[in-house]
């Protein structure tokens, strides 16, 4: 008889408000319909609720949700362990085959990317070789997150993307005159940031085009720029977990 695998754990960490619906409700999706377990993580327990901007979708809302994107995010609100979220604190990675961090714009995200409970998390979770899927400002996390035993960020020698600085700049060009700097979490870019925790500047890919989905796959490391490569990203991810559990 075949050896049948366990049923993979994954684990998606959001800040409690401004996530970005798509870049978390489509993964959440797609491992859910392959009968994976998906659990949430939030700084204290708390519900999380996507960016309301973003769910005006993309008429009403600057760069919003498409209509695949908000259906997933509204089908993720009803499922009860997205209503049950676990504290930072809290976090077993030991229990997890995969980690997921989604990206997000607006100013709730400071509560995810800035936090030092959430990236001793990720760090054991680099540690005990899960998968690592980070997607926009979710890479940020990832890059913030520095091994002790190294005195560098976790992402040294490896290869990824995140959100563009052509992406950012587009963003915020778009829609300065009507939310500010909305569009610009932090004064430093997201890809500078990223690139300074790289061995490399040249090991930050940034894709053919903004407009063609693309997601780069280095290992268990897996990274997309943003909404549009939500799926791409997802599937890269899933590559990564079939591999991780035929191991």
């Amino acid at each position: 008889m075949a050896k049948s695998h366990p049923i993979p754990h994954i684990l998606i960490t959001l800040p409690d408000n401004d996530f970005d619906p798509t870049e978390t409700a489509t993964p959440w999706k797609m491992c859910s319909e392959r009968g994976w377990k998906v659990s949430f993580a939030t700084e204290n327990g708390q519900v999380a609720a996507a960016d309301p901007r973003l769910l005006k979708g993309p008429i009403l809302g600057p760069l919003g949700a498409g209509p695949k994107g908000l259906a997933a995010y509204r089908q993720m609100l009803q499922d009860q362990a997205y209503q049950h979220p676990v504290p930072y604190a809290e976090i077993d990675p030991g229990q997890f085959a995969g980690l997921i961090l989604p990206g997000g714009h607006a100013p709730g995200m400071k509560q995810f990317l800035d936090s030092a409970v959430l990236q001793a998390k990720i760090l054991q979770f680099w540690r005990q070789g899960a998968v690592i899927g980070a997607i926009c400002h979710g890479v940020l996390a990832a890059s913030r997150t520095v091994d002790p035993q190294t005195g560098k960020s976790i992402l040294y020698g490896s290869k990824v993307t995140a959100l563009t600085k052509d992406l950012e700049m587009t963003g915020f060009g778009l829609t300065f005159w009507l939310l500010g700097r909305r569009y610009r979490t932090y004064p430093c870019y997201v890809a500078d940031e990223v690139r300074q925790a790289l061995e490399r500047p040249e090991d930050f890919k940034v894709g053919k085009s903004m407009l063609l989905p693309f997601a780069y796959r280095d290992g268990r490391l897996v990274s997309a720029r943003w909404p549009l490569d939500a799926m791409l990203f997802t599937e890269r991810f899933i590559e990564a977990m079939e591999e991780r559990l035929a191991i």
